[in-house]
């Protein structure tokens, strides 16, 4: 059913913890599968995603879609993780069951929600950033209903 990143990423989670003071934190959910993700974002004066860290409820794609998504923007300008998209973590993975797309929709979430409290606090507008959604399903139901 997963694959054996899937797996060594749920087993063996990358960058698990909080960052104390961090340059911008994103907490995400999905009322539906009861799925949070926060995402923590050290970001330096050059705009560089220096660490990143992770802390997530849910299940194991959950975790391993968190863990993935840290590998991918680490060391990443704020630029080039904007483009990282749950396609992106999904492909990491080498793939998720239909089931669990979701759960790599809410890594991407959980970037763009922490990259928009950095904005916030920097005073800065991120080009493409969108106020993220407390809740993921929101999104799902208005897709649902086209």
């Amino acid at each position: 059913m997963y694959t054996e990143k899937v797996m060594d990423h749920f087993e063996h989670p990358r960058n698990v913890g909080e960052i104390e003071n961090a340059s911008g934190i994103g907490t995400v959910g999905n009322a539906k599968c009861g799925d949070i993700m926060r995402m923590y974002l050290d970001i330096d004066e050059n705009q560089t995603i220096r660490d990143v860290k992770f802390k997530t409820y849910g299940c194991g794609a959950a975790v391993a879609t968190s863990s993935m998504a840290t590998e991918l923007v680490k060391g990443k300008s704020i630029q080039e993780a904007m483009k990282i998209t749950n396609k992106a973590v999904m492909e990491a993975l080498d793939g998720l069951p239909p089931v669990k797309v979701h759960c790599s929709l809410l890594a991407e979430e959980a970037i763009h929600a922490a990259l928009w409290d950095y904005a916030q606090k920097q005073g800065i507008e991120i080009e493409g950033l969108k106020k993220p959604k407390s809740d993921i399903h929101e999104e799902e139901e208005e897709e649902e209903e086209y």
